[in-house]
């Protein structure tokens, strides 16, 4: 399986950490097309665009969002380029699970709340302590389908 994960990069890396436990748990069901997310040393700057820049990055992660079978964000942390990813992947009509941690006290954009159709687009509010029980819920229930 081909996992297409979303993280804010530029519009900030607080939730790295969080970043990083999702991606390790994500890698025991497939390849994880952007782990670099989970990075520690991508800073909100972004990849090192100057060798290919930002069209080549849009390009490349366009294309792994056409190659994967499932999408899982974690929309936390407001992002630009998490939203449009979001969007695209629902054009390509791609499986996709939102994160979102209220304990932020942030609220959720009603954009993707609001994109909830309990099929193809799910939101799940969940505590840090539990995400890879959230992600293995998730995984098991794709299985059953």
């Amino acid at each position: 399986m081909k996992v297409y994960f979303c993280g804010s990069i530029r519009g900030g890396r607080d939730d790295v950490v969080v970043y990083r436990r999702i991606v390790q748990k994500l890698q025991s069901y497939g390849t994880v097309l952007t782990e670099h997310v989970s990075s520690g040393e991508l800073t909100d700057r972004g990849e090192d665009a100057t060798a290919a820049g930002d069209r080549a990055i849009h390009n490349r992660d366009v294309d792994w969002l056409r190659q994967c079978d499932v999408v899982v964000a974690e929309v936390t942390q407001p992002s630009l380029g998490v939203g449009y990813e979001l969007g695209r992947a629902v054009d390509m009509k791609k499986k996709i699970f939102c994160l979102f941690r209220p304990s932020s006290g942030r609220s959720l954009s009603a954009m993707i709340r609001g994109a909830d159709d309990g099929e193809l687009f799910l939101v799940r509010d969940y505590d840090e302590d539990e995400v890879e029980n959230v992600l293995e819920e998730f995984f098991n229930s794709l299985q059953r389908t």
